[in-house]
């Protein structure tokens, strides 16, 4: 599984787990968290995150991908909750 796939995995899951589960990933990332080490910034210097951020810029910009409003992602995000 490539770095950006398992990011999407990572951000989809985040978006739904409990408060507890988001406590325990916190803990166990705190320190890299808090020191920087994981700044945005550190992001562009990945030549497969740019290469991902610059094809869906490249989908969106072509209509391929006509995007979402924040508030689809939103109540999409709420139905999945509430499934669970």
């Amino acid at each position: 599984m490539t770095t950006s796939a398992i990011r999407k995995e990572l951000h989809t899951y985040l978006n739904v787990a409990n408060d507890k589960k988001i406590k325990a990933i916190y803990t166990l990332l705190e320190d890299d968290i808090t020191s920087g080490k994981t700044a945005v910034s550190d992001y562009w210097n990945d030549p497969e995150f740019v290469a991902e951020m610059n094809s869906r810029a490249n989908d969106m910009e072509t209509g391929v991908d006509k995007g979402r409003s924040w508030e689809e992602v939103h109540n999409r995000v709420r139905r999945k909750a509430k499934a669970k």
